[in-house]
């Protein structure tokens, strides 16, 4: 989204409580009337929708007040990141529509934070703790409770930066000792009871390598970038709200004499992003793809944008959702449905409209000259008179859809029966004769008989019949697969319910993920018929499946193997079926 697109959005609708705080702070001079924020991604994993909500915003408010969003890896723990999610993630920002200003990386400030730490213990300000993270745990309290002070809470300075330099130079096991802040075991505040703030970890890192073994915890990395950086607002979901004052601590602490008032990263807390029959943590979401319940990240029936993209939904449709839902200070439960109205909404005008026959049967048109072919005009998409249109062909064989046929039909039955007619799209209206059934009483061939004067666009066109049709022609169609994606869990919220199964069966994770995953969440269907159009279809193009649902080309399409995604059917059916 361009700044100006993104300003004029804005504007029509009223400001959201984060940017009346943003414009607030501007008319008081706080940081000199500039606005600079940033997008903070772990690279241990795959974006989810969830944070497109987080993307739309930062890039959003940098735009709208013409600042700049800067993109910084919080790359602190070696252990679960990697190059491959760090180039996914960009992949992902850019697709969405954003583009940040700067590239920084958390592992850039190492050294600013190790010597950070090391004024900190030289000020009496941290000690290095050889407790076990359960003790340090049990010694926290309780948010009624005081903590209790660790014995090693008032070691000699000389003595915990010689353990804190031999942290770092790998004479240290994993786990055998951290280096803490020391603030107050009596706060009312739970993080500001001597929180850990380095720890060592021996994996080597995926930009430092070995030169690292101690490494800084979120906390103490976080505000601390912030501030290297010149961030002015710093925007993080609610469950930060306890740690803003820590935040604030850490970039007093920092800040060396600077004066600080009306120049320090602030900042803003505002709702996740929630949707029922939807997982999105990133830790349930790689059990998923390495137990194989799912394939890929890239699953389209992931969560995850790479998902989304991969099954047809386009980032305009993504962005509309997260303006619609909005920005608040309370959680909430948001319908998938909505979604996928805003997915509909947005193909609508953007989608090419083609023909595709899923469940086929053939369709003989008695009357109509044996080797003659017709070539129709298709309309690309009538919500766009720009966008032109194609040919497609008729014979005298086609493909129609079974579920458009019945022998015996109720009387408001408007599609394909004996003795009713319908218009075949783009065609001629053909009245139903009777049908061909094999041995076993499965319906094998309908017939047909067409008036020839009934062409589309033709003055005898105008009579009017209820029904009309999709179809392709047999010998001018191509054949394909064809891959029907539902949600993939049954349960309405599968992070309670998963919690419930755990809790009452004992068991991981996967046993809990076993029972909630919807069995029908995927369907291959490889014996379907589309237009020759297609043969030049791309992956992730927008099409609309006439009378089926929206689609797209999936990247393992091949010119000899077609393979086509569902993005969304064309109405809700999952609410009707639900309810």
């Amino acid at each position: 989204m361009t700044e100006m697109n993104a300003t004029e959005a804005t504007e029509k609708r009223s400001l959201n409580f984060i940017e009346q705080a943003v414009e607030n702070d501007l008319k008081e001079g706080k940081n000199g009337g500039k606005v600079q924020t940033r997008f903070p991604p772990e690279p241990n994993g795959y974006l989810h929708i969830g944070h497109a909500k987080a993307i739309c915003l930062d890039f959003g408010i940098a735009a709208r007040y013409g600042g700049v969003c800067n993109l910084r890896f919080d790359d602190t723990n070696p252990t679960k990141e990697d190059m491959e999610y760090v180039e996914a993630i960009k992949e992902d920002i850019q697709w969405l529509g954003f583009q940040w200003g700067n590239e920084y990386y958390a592992s850039d400030y190492f050294q600013q934070l190790w010597d950070f730490a090391i004024r900190l213990i030289k000020e009496g300000k941290a000690y290095i703790d050889e407790q076990s993270s359960e003790v340090i745990a049990a010694q926290k309290g309780t948010p009624t409770q005081p903590g209790v002070e660790s014995p090693y809470r008032n070691r000699p300075i000389e003595e915990t930066l010689e353990l804190f330099q031999k942290m770092n130079t790998g004479e240290i096991e994993e786990g055998k000792m951290v280096l803490r802040a020391k603030i107050d075991m009596a706060s009312p505040n739970m993080h500001f009871r001597d929180p850990i703030i380095y720890r060592v970890v021996k994996t080597p890192h995926h930009r430092t390598g070995e030169t690292w073994k101690a490494y800084p915890m979120y906390d103490f990395a976080h505000g601390q970038s912030d501030f290297f950086e010149g961030v002015t607002h710093s925007l993080c979901t609610l469950e930060f709200v306890p740690h803003r004052p820590l935040y604030d601590l850490f970039v007093d602490w920092v800040k060396e004499g600077k004066d600080l008032d009306n120049n320090r990263p602030h900042q803003y807390e505002f709702n996740k992003l929630n949707l029922n029959y939807t997982l999105m943590s990133k830790r349930n979401l790689l059990i998923l793809v390495k137990e194989h319940l799912v394939n890929g990240w890239d699953d389209p029936r992931m969560p995850t944008l790479c998902g989304f993209r991969r099954r047809g939904y386009s980032p305009e449709s993504i962005r509309n959702f997260v303006d619609k839902i909005g920005y608040t200070t309370y959680d909430a439960l948001n319908d998938f449905a909505l979604l996928e109205s805003a997915v509909r909404e947005d193909l609508n005008t953007r989608a090419t409209r083609v023909s595709a026959v899923i469940n086929p049967v053939k369709l003989i048109i008695t009357n109509y000259p044996e080797g003659q072919v017709e070539e129709m005009e298709a309309i690309n998409n009538p919500e766009d008179p720009t966008a032109g249109t194609h040919t497609i062909e008729f014979s005298r064989e086609l493909w129609m859809e079974r579920e458009d046929f019945m022998e015996d039909a109720p009387k408001k039955y408007f599609r394909m029966t004996p003795g009713q007619e319908v218009r075949l799209k783009n065609a001629y209206i053909v009245k139903c004769t009777g049908c061909k059934k094999d041995e076993e009483g499965n319906i094998i061939e309908v017939y047909a008989e067409y008036d020839p004067d009934t062409k589309t666009g033709m003055p005898g066109s105008s009579r009017k019949v209820k029904g009309t049709l999709h179809w392709v022609s047999c010998a001018h169609c191509l054949k394909a697969e064809v891959r029907l994606y539902d949600r993939l869990w049954k349960v309405e919220n599968p992070r309670d319910e998963m919690a419930a199964i755990r809790e009452a069966k004992k068991c991981d994770a996967l046993e809990a993920m076993k029972e909630m995953i919807n069995p029908d969440s995927l369907h291959v269907l490889t014996e379907c018929y589309v237009e020759k159009y297609l043969a030049e279809a791309k992956p992730l193009d927008y099409l609309q499946f006439q009378r089926i649902g929206y689609f797209n080309v999936d990247k393992d399409s091949t010119p000899e193997h077609l393979v086509f995604n569902r993005t969304v059917s064309l109405k809700d059916t999952w609410s009707k079926i639900n309810k």
